[in-house]
This record gives structure tokens, sequence and C-alpha cells, in this order.
């Protein structure tokens, strides 16, 4: 009897226990950003702390990190190790660690970050289409084979040369950081010959330098605009954080009704949160750029889905995009 009251004794400890722990997560959140204007709704809801604004509404202090880290591989090795909480890479990154995860830590999305345009840019006068590019050229991006312009680069390989040929132009990519890669596109005489961007390095190169030209659209590839660059978190984390997570999306939510209010104020926000030095002028054009959409409803991304699982990228097969997003009202019409 005295070794079963014991027992009982030790299970209510652990039970304690427990709940102390998941009372102690509930709060705290963990944010991974890369680089660049598609992670203004991280800078609008950290530099107001909007996160904070909205825990609070909900009962809650939560406390707010944020990490930044460059490419996606990064991203998904510090999700997976508990590092962080949520990540912030392209829709390519999520979709491998998805399949990687399904019916184990089942990582989903959480939102898009908004629709912008991806810009392959080189410097190389005999560049005029991605057919143009020799073993001479490199081509920099996050991350080889896995970041989001690796991805759509593989797709329109793929839909110039066949299925077959869709890793043609793998051996070109080289990993460099986005500020890195925009340098030596401006400057010239480097073995990078090309960068596969986002905003506002793209545009910063095509500006600093007269040889720079656009040699591929990710719209064009993937038949519109489109939300390249997403948030996603484990099953664990939404379910035993509910509050945490509520208040996450409100103050994405709130982020992206004050961009599109507000264009000059988020200029002044991504400029005064040390994104690095880029004019004013050509940032608010961005900015207010007609193709750039800031909203969390993913759009678009489907096709990339389709391709990974067709060249064996991704095992499992998604049926749609609401099979690696998670079910929130903002994600309802996911395609």
């Amino acid at each position: 009897m005295k070794k079963h009251t014991f027992i009982q004794g030790l299970l209510a400890a652990a039970l304690t226990a427990g709940a102390s722990f998941a009372a102690h997560a509930e709060g705290q959140i963990r944010i991974a950003q890369q680089f660049g204007v598609v992670y203004l709704l991280l800078n609008v809801a950290e530099e107001q702390k909007l996160i904070e604004k909205h825990g609070k509404a909900a009962g809650l202090d939560v406390k707010v990190e944020f990490v930044r880290l460059s490419g996606g591989s990064a991203v998904n090795d510090a999700l997976l190790s508990g590092q962080i909480d949520i990540a912030g890479a392209g829709v390519g990154p999520l979709l491998t660690i998805w399949d990687r995860t399904k019916d184990k830590q089942n990582v989903r999305g959480v939102a898009s970050l908004g629709n912008f345009p991806y810009y392959l840019v080189s410097n190389n006068p005999a560049v005029k289409t991605i057919a143009d590019f020799s073993d001479k050229d490199r081509i920099a991006l996050p991350a080889v084979g896995v970041s989001v312009q690796s991805r759509v680069l593989q797709l329109a390989s793929a839909q110039r040369w066949g299925n077959d040929q869709y890793n043609k132009l793998d051996k070109l990519q080289v990993a460099v950081p986005h500020p890195d890669a925009t340098a030596a596109i401006i400057k010239g005489g480097t073995e990078i010959t090309a960068h596969f961007g986002n905003p506002p390095f793209q545009n910063q190169a095509l500006a600093g330098n007269p040889n720079a030209r656009i040699v591929l659209n990710s719209y064009d590839v993937l038949g519109g605009p489109s939300s390249a660059t997403v948030l996603y978190a484990t099953e664990k984390f939404r379910n035993d954080n509910p509050k945490t997570y509520r208040a996450f999306t409100a103050a994405l939510q709130e982020a992206a009704q004050y961009i599109t209010a507000n264009p000059e104020g988020a200029a002044d926000i991504y400029l005064r949160t040390g994104q690095g030095a880029i004019d004013r002028q050509l940032l608010l054009s961005i900015i207010k750029n007609p193709e750039v959409q800031f909203k969390l409803a993913p759009q678009n991304t489907f096709k990339l889905a389709t391709f990974m699982h067709g060249i064996g990228a991704i095992k499992n097969k998604p049926a749609s995009a609401k099979d690696y997003f998670f079910d929130d009202a903002h994600s309802a019409a996911a395609n």
C-alpha cells in the first residue's frame, strides 16, 4: 500500500511538473528570419511589438526572440533541433521539411509572408536566358538544391529542357548570403556572374550595375503571383501554445494591414531595423510595386510542390496546398 501511494505521489509530481513546463512554454516564441524585404511583416511585428500586444489582449505575456539565419537548410536544422519555434524560409525548404517530418513532427506552413517576384539577375553580357549559362558562370543563391530559388531554377530548367534535365544548372549554383551575392554582382570581377535573390537585393543589383539584367522572373516560371517565402512550425508548437500561436498570426495580420496602408512608415521601419543600407526611394518602389502583395494567404505554391514530388525531391505527394499548411482561417484558400 505504501509503495502504491509512493508511486501515485511520483505520478502526481510528474504531472505537476509537466503542467508547469507547458505553462512555461506558452508565452515564448523564437522566430527565424533571413534577409530582405520579404521579411517586412516580421520587421513591422518586431518594431511595433505586435506579438506582445496581441498576447496581452489574450492575457498572456509573450517573450519574443528573433534570430537571423541564411539559407533554408540552416533554418530547417534550427527548427528540428528545437532552437527556434517559427521558421522563415522559401516554399522549397517548407516542402522538404514537411515531407521529412510527415507523421512525426508534422511541420506545416503557418502563413505566407506575401507575394514577391524573385529575379535571377546576371552581370554577364552573354547571358540573356538560362540557356546561355556556361561552365564559367556561377549562380549565387541561399542554399543549393533546397532554397526556393534553387527549386524555381530547377523547374525553369525542366520547362526548358524536359524533366530529366531539371538539375542541369545545379552544378553552377553556390550558396552565398544575399548581401554578399549582391555586392559581387554590382562590383563584378568575381566568379559569381548571377544571383537568384529577392527584394531588395535584386533591385539593388539592377540599380548598381548597368550590365545587370533580369534573366528569369519567378512569376513567369510559377504562372503568376506566388508566395515564395513562408513561415512554418511543428505541430507540437502550434498545439502546445495556442494563445502564443494566435497572437503571432494576429500580429502578422496587423503588420500586413499596416504595410499596405502605410508604405512610407513600413520603409522607415525596414531601415531602422538594421536590414542594411538601401536607398529609401528604391525601397519604397519595391514596397509599392503592384506585383508585390503583403498578405498571409498562401498563393500559387502547389505547382512547385507537384514538381518536387515529380522529380523525387519529396516522397509524399500532397493532394493540395492544405496538406502542407495548417488549417487556419488565413490559409483556407491556400493553393
